[in-house]
């Protein structure tokens, strides 16, 4: 293993960002994860907050935080037909994880009681 990252996102936040302009989605999400969002219907704001702690988990899973020069649109998390989540990486977020010598990033994420989390390894 050559990192571990957790975050943790509260719902609550999510469903005010999604009812706000979009600015939010536009700045941190790719395309193909708006569009994802925007199907999820009443369970969007759940796969937003799931979706955001993925992102951080991965910086802390590099070893970086928010403003270290990886976007986190450069991260982006998708499904597989079975619902499983993985990354997608992008731009300085594929260069770093290159520079580290890593295979492979997973992730995890899970939503409960008003909470999404997410871990990411790095292996």
């Amino acid at each position: 293993m050559i990192g571990l990252g957790i975050d943790l996102c509260a719902i609550a936040r999510a469903e005010r960002l999604l009812a706000k302009d979009g600015g939010f989605l536009r700045r941190y999400f790719t395309e193909d994860e708006q569009a994802y969002l925007k199907a999820r219907g009443n369970m969007a704001a759940q796969s937003l907050a799931a979706m955001f702690a993925a992102k951080e988990a991965l910086l802390k899973a590099m070893g970086l935080g928010l403003g270290s020069g990886v976007e986190l649109r450069d991260i982006s998390v998708s499904h597989d037909q079975n619902g499983r989540p993985f990354y997608t990486l992008t731009g300085k977020a594929a260069e770093k994880m290159a520079a580290m010598g890593a295979k492979e990033a997973l992730v995890s994420l899970t939503h409960e009681d008003g909470m999404a989390a997410a871990m990411a390894v790095i292996q």
